[in-house]
């Protein structure tokens, strides 16, 4: 045992010795550390620019036509199309989006009332043909005496048409933003069911604005009776007969509602009661 110990010592200072040769040996330089830094550099922007080039895909996908390929997950060296900008009929700008409220009978003549919303032109040439279709409908945007005062606003009609073909706004604006209705806000105007000197004793017709969540409209008369509106039970359904609240096509910030009131009645107060 005693000369295996000796044969060990020996081979482990052997090794040590011959460890030390190679190290004389070897030229250690100075870490390329620049050089280190210079790629992680590169790493980081090849990552930076395809999240950017995602980020601009997507907030860019309903106003532009982009395309880019071999980017990681979008495909073999594939293209991407954003969605094209909407075409001006698809936004409503020179026919305007009809909602019929209500409609009925007075005198032995049809009546209904249908909130009309007119796309925001995006420049001069749609802003001219829009207003030239209002002329024609005999509607007249508010605050736009010329056709440029109507880029980048939405106009909103609530007419009142009687018969054949007499129309009367009740309530209307041109806008850059749609107004919104929240709690028991609304706002309200009355009209008789008929035009002329006889709509002193035809029926009311009481046109406004209330918030999604108004469950019942209350409108009040001066002998003091009352008249209540309520959700259509099917909201799709145009022109229900009678007093109703429901939603109108491209005005998302509240729901119109009209009450009927009775023949000879006066217009008082209107309230959301529920």
């Amino acid at each position: 045992m005693s000369a295996d110990r000796k044969k060990y010592e020996m081979t482990q200072t052997d090794i040590a010795l011959l460890l030390a040769d190679a190290a004389d040996e070897v030229e250690i330089g100075i870490a390329p550390v620049q050089a280190v830094m210079r790629a992680g550099r590169r790493r980081r922007a090849r990552r930076w620019a395809v999240g950017a080039a995602t980020a601009v895909v997507l907030a860019g996908s309903t106003g532009a036509t982009l395309a880019f390929a071999g980017l990681p997950g979008i495909g073999d060296r594939g293209a991407v199309t954003a969605q094209r900008p909407a075409s001006p009929e698809a936004r409503h700008v020179y026919e305007p989006r009809v909602t019929v409220l209500a409609s009925g009978i007075d005198q032995g003549k049809e009546w209904s009332v249908d909130v009309r919303v007119w796309g925001a032109p995006r420049d001069e040439r749609e802003a001219d043909r829009q207003f030239g279709a209002m002329k024609e409908a005999g509607l007249e945007p508010v605050d736009a005496t010329r056709a440029a005062g109507l880029i980048g606003r939405t106009s909103f009609f609530a007419v009142r048409s009687y018969g054949d073909g007499h129309a009367r706004p009740v309530i209307f604006n041109t806008v850059g933003r749609l107004p919104g209705f929240s709690g028991t806000d609304l706002e309200s105007a009355a009209v008789g069911r008929a035009p002329g000197a006889g709509a002193k004793d035809s029926a009311p017709l009481v046109v406004g604005m209330v918030a999604k969540t108004a469950r019942e409209v209350t409108c009040t008369w001066k002998d003091g009776g009352s008249t209540a509106a309520r959700p259509a039970v099917d909201a799709a359904a145009p022109g229900a007969r009678g007093s109703v609240i429901r939603p109108v096509g491209s005005f998302p910030g509240g729901n119109w509602f009209v009450c009927v009131g009775p023949d000879g009645a006066r217009y008082k107060d209107a309230k959301v009661t529920r």
